[in-house]
């Protein structure tokens, strides 16, 4: 969808984000003193770009996640993934996820949104499942927050809840807390220069 963004407007919103200091993760008021939980991708390094495949250019499916250092009094886990640098006033959300089993250990690419994979909530264009990547051209680099919480109990939430209820459903819940991040943008010159070429 905003792959149809021109090139000046994504220019011209590029001082426009909606903060990392929204992330749900940032909130203090649910992680403080919380543990760390090890999250991570086989498909891209923490703080690497997201590769194409789970974007909106490519077959756009949800990248797989592992994690270790789920506290063992957690009951379940929840996750949700966030664009911070989407030019709205809040957060965009990709995915929402609650009611995984703490003991899951993974989930395998192309899982968010699949009936075996926890509940899912509404992403931020309202449907239920993985909101592929679709940063506008010109915009700069996006990050995908991929933020799980390990919880004390199963958050009572109604199926297709949005991020408040998510939010609300689990405060005070909050054992454990693991944070992961991909990047993406559209029209930016590659960071990494191709194999054998000369850099001056």
């Amino acid at each position: 969808m905003l792959e149809h963004v021109p090139a000046w407007l994504g220019n011209l919103l590029r001082g426009r984000r909606a903060g990392h200091e929204k992330l749900v993760a940032a909130d203090l008021a649910l992680t403080v003193g919380a543990d760390a939980i090890d999250l991570t991708s086989p498909a891209f390094a923490s703080g690497g770009r997201l590769p194409m495949r789970f974007t909106a250019d490519g077959e756009g499916v949800s990248p797989p996640l592992v994690w270790t250092g789920v506290p063992e009094a957690a009951v379940s886990l929840a996750l949700i993934v966030e664009d911070p640098d989407a030019p709205t006033t809040a957060p965009l959300v990709h995915a929402l996820i609650w009611n995984l089993p703490a003991e899951t250990g993974r989930l395998a690419e192309g899982a968010i949104g699949a009936t075996d994979a926890g509940e899912t909530g509404r992403n931020s264009y309202l449907r239920e499942g993985w909101l592929p990547p679709d940063p506008p051209t010109g915009h700069g680099d996006h990050d995908y927050v991929f933020q799980m919480f390990a919880l004390s109990s199963v958050p009572e939430l109604d199926e297709g809840a949005g991020r408040g209820a998510f939010v609300e459903a689990i405060a005070g819940r909050v054992l454990a807390t693991g944070v992961l991040i991909g990047t993406y943008s559209r029209g930016e010159p590659d960071a990494v220069a191709p194999q054998g070429a000369v850099v001056a």
